[in-house]
């Protein structure tokens, strides 16, 4: 199933990259990607699996990824700094990327969507279905946690991948994608190489901004415990996590699922900080029977 085409939605002073696969009367989806990663991290294909199942998908950038508005006059924040507790140097927090979200499905006329976030794009999806719960059908969140400390937290060999200096060319760029996946990729499943470093490199061409990333990551080190105001989301919602995130450990999933009343609990067995292509029916199929129990 065909794309729409890259187009682009103002949102306050951010312009917001944007794709849709399928048809604008089916029930609408918003994908919500994570950290340093682009729209393009929903593959096409994996797009066009909802989208075959009756249901209309967006993708999109967020801010400082991608093809969206990149923050440059904010500069670098000080990520160590945020580690020891001094925050002056985070750009914005994740409430912002959060009211990006809510302002696309203004431009974009969706009253309400169906909304699926990863990582980063969990995080998202959950302040946007507190800040804005009428706007919010369901909620998927998938490999993410709640902001709670001492759960979610990455294992020690995922650390050196989070913190590694930045790639200085495509090439590097590349490698360093490829080197971060065998780390905290799925082990239980193929590694396809091929694939991952097609992505990075049309990643790079689109965009490469290492500050934006961590003016991103500086937004995740910032934001609150979410928890408690988890424990008002009302709507039908699946928390999908691998058995082996070495980034995001699976207590983060769990601790999602506990604080969400209701909320249906997925552990993929094998699967790490991504989504290989073989638990793509699985995730599709999971999604649209959320959506379907919706209604």
């Amino acid at each position: 199933m065909e794309s729409s085409g890259i187009r682009t939605a103002t949102v306050g002073d951010i312009e917001l990259a944007y794709e849709t696969f399928g048809d604008p009367s089916d029930p609408p989806v918003l994908l919500v990607m994570g950290l340093a990663t682009q729209m393009i991290g929903w593959p096409d294909e994996f797009c066009a699996g909802l989208a075959g199942r009756g249901l209309f998908v967006v993708r999109f950038d967020n801010r400082d990824i991608g093809l969206s508005t990149h923050l440059d006059d904010a500069g670098t924040p000080d990520i160590m700094a945020i580690f020891g507790g001094d925050t002056s140097s985070a750009a914005y927090p994740l409430t912002d990327l959060a009211s990006d979200t809510i302002g696309l499905l203004d431009a974009l006329g969706l009253g309400s969507v169906h909304l699926v976030g990863a990582s980063m794009g969990g995080m998202v999806a959950q302040l946007v279905a507190v800040q804005a719960p009428e706007r919010v059908r369901s909620l998927t969140s998938i490999m993410s946690t709640t902001g709670e400390p001492g759960v979610g937290a990455p294992a020690e060999v995922a650390l050196p991948v989070l913190l590694a200096p930045a790639a200085t060319d495509r090439e590097s760029a590349i490698q360093r994608v490829v080197d971060t996946y065998r780390v905290i990729g799925s082990p239980g499943f193929e590694f396809d190489e091929a694939a991952l470093r097609d992505r990075a490199g049309l990643s790079f061409d689109r965009a490469h901004d290492p500050a934006g990333v961590a003016r991103q990551l500086a937004a995740i080190l910032t934001t609150h415990d979410r928890t408690p105001d988890l424990a008002k989301v009302a709507v039908p919602t699946l928390v999908i996590h691998g058995s082996q995130d070495t980034l995001v450990d699976v207590s983060g999933g769990r601790a999602t699922a506990a604080a969400v009343p209701g909320a249906e609990l997925v552990v993929v067995d094998g699967m790490g900080h991504d989504l290989p292509r073989a638990v793509w029916p699985e995730i599709t199929d999971r999604i649209a029977a959320l959506i379907a129990r919706a209604g």
